[in-house]
């Protein structure tokens, strides 16, 4: 769209709008299609994510009893697993579908109440907008 943006994490309507949180307009009667278009793939691209997760904690049970260690060592853990995870794909040990049969999806977790209004970065409303553009300019998908 003629401006470069920075990378966005995906968020549900929980989280707040800002910059780098990329979440989905609030469903009402108002919106317009461009804006449902916009919900339908960012619901999409969070799908992606939550079965990549879902596979990585299938292959790495350790992921799923995370309970057990440390925060501060939690982000180390994930990464060695992604690590680990590229490794055996590299070297054509990939993914058995059987892992899965012991791994319930579980939703992430997420804040339980919808963020205050007053935590929304108005400037974000921008990249929301850019980005629902870009969706548009896509076309079907």
């Amino acid at each position: 769209m003629g401006k470069a943006q920075k990378y966005v994490l995906l968020g549900d309507a929980t989280y707040p709008l800002q910059d780098w949180i990329l979440k989905p307009y609030q469903e009402d009667e108002n919106l317009t299609q461009r804006q449902l278009q916009f919900n339908y793939r960012l619901k999409r691209a969070h799908s992606v994510i939550e079965n990549a997760f879902l596979r990585l904690k299938a292959r790495w049970q350790i992921l799923l009893k995370c309970d057990d260690c440390s925060l501060d060592l939690l982000p180390t853990l994930v990464l060695a697993c992604c690590i680990l995870h590229n490794v055996c794909e590299a070297h054509d040990n990939p993914f058995n579908e059987e892992w899965l049969e012991g791994t319930e999806p579980t939703e992430l977790p997420k804040p339980c109440q919808p963020a205050p209004a007053a935590m929304e970065d108005n400037q974000a409303e921008q990249v929301r907008e850019l980005m629902c553009q870009y969706f548009e300019s896509c076309g079907e998908g």
